[in-house]
């Protein structure tokens, strides 16, 4: 069904003609996905710029019954927040709400409107002396409304936590047009059910996120890095366990990276360069921050690398020795999703297991890889610290593409079957959208589902806010 000319009139209304898109070609970037996988079309697109914009075209969309997606910076990577093929559903824009509305730093908040770019909140946090650690890829691009709908997680969740518990407060545009203030700095509140927390992480299908609340952090005054090189996951776990023992909370980042990911780096991005002069099949990227001085972040770090060589853990390691050494890691880190995109057709998985359990699962998930597709790449990096991996399979080298995108469902299948047994998780910081929203379904306890969605009944009755995602 499409939307007829009085009703496209009446939205743009709300937002004046020169923010309310309806020209394909200028429709086009808010349809697509990055990963190209979910082409959606909309005859309409809606830039608000105030909060009271939202509510009424949040209003209209309940009295037309008009299907409504959402948007941010449009990074995710399941098709969350883009449209479906139906051509029926308008897109919101979140853009031009990008004001940062009040830095305290006495209270260590960030009061932000969902528009505004994660890399500006972490620039004002910066000048503030202060530290807002979410910290992603694409946070050039990437909006915090989209950062607290998806519950990003990113490097820095072992030691701040992922988006969730970085949020004090939210404000909240429902599907039927009410305001739900919650833009308070409280750390302790317990008013009745924690209602904020419905929607982060519900990717825009409970209501829109407008402004929220955000937690700083003391800026640290020592970050030291270390790029380490082990010889199995197993290592990398001892290393984790030493390293949280000489550091605790000090422990800002433990990532744990394969060789094949860095070669693909290496070969497809430019001006980077290999950390260590040795090859080894894995990796570990560990960065400590000191609340003292520069001095201090090194020493412990400096004291961990000691220990590990001494037990025989690691085969050989560096420390940064200069900021552009620092940065040249950080940029290495950073890369490695774009970096797979050259090598052709990829199975990406977002899971999460015991970080004890780590090592079980990625000689598992091997097993199940190589039955489904002998000649497989494994590209395995992620969070190691926090049990989250980025486990993804590249196609065989010269393959056919399409023949091993059909083997998506059953690679998928048999890499979550492990996450399952492990008893983990499919989906831990990039969301349910449309990619896992079946598996959802399929997988989740019944009363679990029945929850959800008597959730999703209560506070969007008439099912218009982003349709058929998640639930």
């Amino acid at each position: 069904m499409s939307l007829d000319r009085e009703r496209i009139s009446r939205f743009a209304e709300i937002v004046g003609e020169r923010y309310a898109i309806i020209d394909q070609s200028e429709i086009e970037p808010y349809v697509n996905e990055r990963r190209g996988l979910f082409p959606g079309r909309s005859q309409l697109v809606l830039l608000p710029g105030t909060i009271e914009e939202v509510s009424r075209i949040m209003a209209l969309a309940s009295e037309t019954l008009t299907p409504v997606v959402p948007q941010g910076g449009n990074t995710g990577l399941v098709g969350g927040g883009v449209p479906d093929d139906s051509g029926n559903q308008i897109v919101i824009s979140l853009k031009r709400l990008n004001l940062i509305r009040e830095v305290d730093s006495d209270a260590n908040t960030m009061t932000v409107e969902a528009g505004a770019v994660l890399q500006e909140i972490q620039s004002t946090a910066d000048d503030a002396d202060r530290l807002f650690p979410l910290s992603l890829g694409s946070q050039g691009t990437c909006q915090i409304g989209g950062n607290l709908s998806s519950n990003a997680g990113g490097t820095g969740v072992l030691a701040y936590g992922n988006a969730r518990e970085l949020c004090l407060g939210l404000e909240v545009v429902l599907p039927d047009g009410r305001i739900f203030d919650d833009l308070r700095k409280l750390k302790k509140d317990n008013t009745g059910y924690n209602l904020k927390d419905l929607f982060i992480g519900a990717e825009g299908t409970l209501g829109v996120i407008t402004a929220a609340v955000l937690k700083l952090y003391p800026k640290p005054k020592g970050r030291e890095i270390a790029w380490v090189g082990l010889n199995s996951p197993a290592e990398a776990l001892r290393l984790l366990s030493l390293a949280n023992d000489s550091a605790g909370p000090m422990l800002t980042t433990f990532e744990l990276i394969s060789e094949i990911i860095v070669d693909f780096a290496l070969k497809h991005v430019s001006g980077l360069r290999r950390p260590l002069d040795s090859r080894h099949p894995w990796y570990v990227m560990m960065e400590v921050s000191s609340g003292r001085s520069p001095e201090h972040a090194r020493g412990v770090i400096e004291d961990i690398l000691t220990g590990a060589f001494e037990d025989c853990i690691v085969a050989d390691a560096s420390i940064t020795a200069s900021i552009a050494q620092f940065e040249a890691i950080w940029r290495l880190r950073d890369t490695m999703s774009e970096a797979q995109k050259p090598e052709g057709f990829s199975i990406k998985h977002d899971i999460s297991v015991p970080v004890s359990a780590v090592p079980e699962f990625i000689e598992l998930a091997r097993r199940q890889v190589l039955d489904v597709e002998p000649d497989a790449r494994i590209v395995c990096f992620g969070h190691m610290g926090d049990g989250n991996l980025h486990y993804n399979v590249s196609q065989p080298v010269g393959g056919d593409s399409k023949a091993f995108a059909a083997k998506y469902r059953e690679m998928n299948d048999a890499v979550h079957a492990v996450v399952r047994s492990l008893g983990g998780s499919f989906s831990a910081e990039h969301g349910i959208g449309q990619l896992k929203r079946s598996e959802l379904l399929a997988t989740e306890p019944p009363v679990a589902i029945d929850l959800m969605r008597a959730i999703k009944r209560t506070l969007d009755p008439s099912g218009i806010m982003n349709p058929h995602k998640v639930i």
